[in-house]
């Protein structure tokens, strides 16, 4: 067997374990070996077609596994940053409530996340406060019914910092680690209200 054949055989081998692999980066890594080889193989057997295709094909493969190599490490990012909110500054929008005012209440259709510019906001269903910096109304906004969890009140004057669920969907679709963050974000939320509704006397 030639040289020429045996990288005709590597090559076809190469096609083959692509079925085998779990995981798109490691198929698309077998993809480009599999590329160069047959790449090798249609020059050295005078197989213009062959060459021609894996030629298209091999700048393809690569770009593919650059953009899941890159997807990974937001991913890895995300995974590990501290749930801190201010990167949503930039595409939320202002609006004032005054002191005693209802932001929203329990069992109304959730479109909106809230960030807090300056001031409180009460949770009377699990006598709960937050402050400055922190997002609210994400549980509601993730859920399977869109229903607000908790009423939310201005305990002082507020300014808070709103986006859109339609807005803040497709800055997910354009960085889906943002999508873990939420994940991570809400599952925390709702521990801690658990744990806080527990700590309520039944009335």
């Amino acid at each position: 067997m030639s040289l020429i054949d045996g990288i005709g055989y590597l090559a076809s081998a190469l096609v083959l374990l692509t079925f085998c692999m779990s995981t798109m980066l490691s198929l698309r890594a077998v993809a480009i070996g599999s590329n160069i080889a047959f790449i090798s193989y249609g020059i050295g057997a005078g197989l213009y077609p062959v060459f021609i295709l894996h030629i298209i094909l091999l700048p393809l493969n690569v770009v593919l596994f650059l953009r899941m190599v890159k997807l990974l490490r937001k991913a890895k990012l995300a995974a590990a940053t501290d749930l801190s909110p201010t990167w949503l500054q930039p595409f939320m929008q202002p609006k004032h409530f005054e002191a005693g005012e209802t932001i929203f209440e329990k069992g109304q259709h959730a479109d909106l996340l809230y960030m807090i510019v300056s001031g409180e906001i009460r949770l009377p269903e699990i006598d709960q406060r937050l402050s400055v910096g922190e997002l609210f109304g994400e549980i509601g906004l993730f859920s399977l019914e869109r229903r607000r969890t908790q009423t939310a009140m201005a305990e002082t004057d507020v300014d808070l910092l709103w986006i859109s669920d339609g807005a803040l969907k497709k800055l997910c679709e354009r960085n889906p680690g943002l999508s873990l963050y939420f994940l991570r974000l809400t599952a925390t939320r709702m521990t801690q209200n658990a744990a806080r509704l527990a700590l309520v006397p039944a009335t």
